[in-house]
């Protein structure tokens, strides 16, 4: 089982990495450009550029999830983005109350927490970083993000 679980690893990864990417990017683009529903606490609309810290916070979801969706330096991008989350849970949701179900910061802290793992665990399957390490070392298989992490 063990195994088999194992090798499916850097598939499940990948397909982690996309959601997440995904998620994060959107969250993003409706704080700029005022889609699907807009900035929390703008009336639906978009952050005015340059405002500190929301608008510097919304182009490192817009670009840093579409950098870890595309699986394209992702744990560079992973680890600034998780940066900006905790940036955020400290210094905007943790004021309010200790815990995150109390101060709202349940999603900071969970996309902190995701991006962090990425950046250990790196882009796995599907990932333009594997492509462009495969490209450039000219060996066809597996490369060391698509291992299987071992214990």
């Amino acid at each position: 089982m063990s195994a088999r679980l194992n090798s499916a690893q850097p598939y499940v990864i990948g397909l982690f990495r996309v959601v997440v990417g995904l998620l994060f990017a959107v969250h993003g683009a409706a704080s700029l450009f005022g889609v699907l529903g807009g900035a929390a606490g703008a009336d639906g609309g978009a952050i005015d550029a340059g405002t500190w810290p929301g608008w510097y916070a919304a182009v490192i979801q817009f670009v840093g999830g579409g950098l870890v969706l595309l699986g394209l330096g992702t744990r560079v991008a992973a680890l600034i983005a998780s940066g900006s989350m905790a940036y955020a849970y400290f210094n905007v949701h943790q004021e309010a109350a200790l815990w995150p179900v109390q101060n709202g910061g349940e999603l900071p802290a969970m996309f902190c927490w995701a991006f962090l793992l990425l950046v250990f665990t790196g882009s796995g399957a599907f990932g333009l970083d594997g492509l462009l390490t495969r490209r450039t070392s000219g060996e066809p298989g597996r490369t060391a993000e698509q291992e299987p992490a071992t214990v």
